[in-house]
């Protein structure tokens, strides 16, 4: 398996690589109180069987590939296959590498591609003198959000109102480049 950066793609290899989402039998369960003209958010850890699933569209593919182009992103590759992919954006604006999309061919999942993947987005963003590296994932992705704080990620922000799934509430990690 070699990761290098990843070149602009002519077909979207991601419909071969199975289940596009996450299942779990846990989410972060996220409260708020406002209180004399101050807020305040608790996660909590709630066992709650939870499924998500979508396809990337045709646009989205076509973006992706706008980053991909930009020459900061990488791919997984085996025996020449591209099985996995993290697609990274350089935005001056705040001097962060943001990750837009991490994902890995099903049968190629717990495999250490995800690890591998995120040190060489940590390297670009070295390179770039980024001061930190940014992303955003849902309250219900469990097994994202613990694989990002095993890699040193910590929750920043939150958005209540970012998916039009009441359920879903999106979840800033940030990762302090040193």
């Amino acid at each position: 398996m070699e990761i290098r950066k990843l070149q602009k793609l002519t077909t979207d290899p991601s419909v071969n690589w199975g289940h596009n989402g996450y299942t779990t039998d846990r989410i972060y369960s996220v409260s708020s109180i406002e209180f004399g003209g101050s807020f305040e958010f608790s996660l909590k850890e709630k066992a709650l069987p939870y499924t998500k699933s979508w396809k990337t569209t045709s646009e989205e593919f076509k973006e992706l590939n706008n980053l991909i182009e930009q020459e900061n992103s990488f791919g997984a590759f085996v025996d020449e296959e591209l099985t996995g992919w993290i697609i990274c954006e350089h935005r001056t604006w705040n001097n962060s590498l943001y990750i837009e999309n991490i994902l890995i061919d099903e049968k190629h999942r717990r495999q250490g591609i995800g690890i591998m993947l995120i040190k060489s987005a940590i390297k670009e963003a070295r390179r770039l003198n980024c001061r930190v590296i940014e992303l955003e994932t849902q309250n219900t992705n469990y097994p994202a959000i613990r694989f990002y704080r095993r890699m040193g990620f910590n929750i920043t922000g939150l958005n209540t109102r970012l998916y039009d799934n009441p359920d879903e509430i999106a979840l800033f990690m940030t990762l302090d480049v040193e």
